[in-house]
């Protein structure tokens, strides 16, 4: 019988390696600063953060769960329950095309599936020349209007496919020429 004791073994928590900017990094942690005081402060964060960087970089999750004393989990779930928020940078033109039942009922599904196919891309999806984000919203408040889509901040009522079209491309000349 041995009277030594058993070793105890102290775990050492290394952060894994972050692909954060130092700018990404200090507006998450300002915003963390500003707002982990809040009850329920996990949703106000996520929209600082994604007003501030553009998105929820994923290598701010380790980040924002050991400011707000949350797990990786937690922090995981809600940013991934939540499609508002953007996991990856938006193309220089973010889309919301709205899905509510007004827009449906006046060719929204239609004009859904135009979209989809002359951008290339689904929702939450970028075109490959970063143009172009298209998002889903379930009303935009313009139900006499529709269908409606939301171009940045500009809302355009009674959208064809064909006015889609041209607005897609006013936007992308828009990007490339910014005057």
């Amino acid at each position: 019988m041995s009277s030594k004791a058993p070793r105890r073994v102290i775990p050492i928590k290394v952060e894994p390696p972050s692909a954060l900017s130092a700018a990404e990094r200090s507006a998450v942690l300002d915003a963390c600063v500003r707002l982990k005081n809040l009850p329920g402060a996990l949703m106000p964060l996520f929209h600082a953060v994604q007003e501030a960087v553009g998105y929820v970089p994923k290598d701010s999750v380790p980040l924002i769960a050991r400011e707000l004393n949350l797990s990786l989990a937690e922090v995981h779930g809600v940013l991934s329950f939540y499609h508002y928020f953007r996991k990856e940078p938006a193309g220089r033109h973010v889309v919301h095309l709205c899905r509510a039942e007004a827009c449906q009922a006046v060719g929204a599904v239609e004009l859904e599936a135009h979209a989809k196919r002359s951008l290339g891309i689904d929702f939450h999806a970028t075109t490959a020349d970063g143009a172009i984000t298209l998002e889903p919203v379930y009303c935009l408040g313009n139900c006499a209007l529709g269908p409606s889509v939301m171009i940045d901040d500009r809302l355009q009522g009674r959208v064809s496919n064909s006015r889609f079209d041209d607005l897609i491309a006013r936007a992308r000349k828009s990007a490339v020429n910014p005057s």
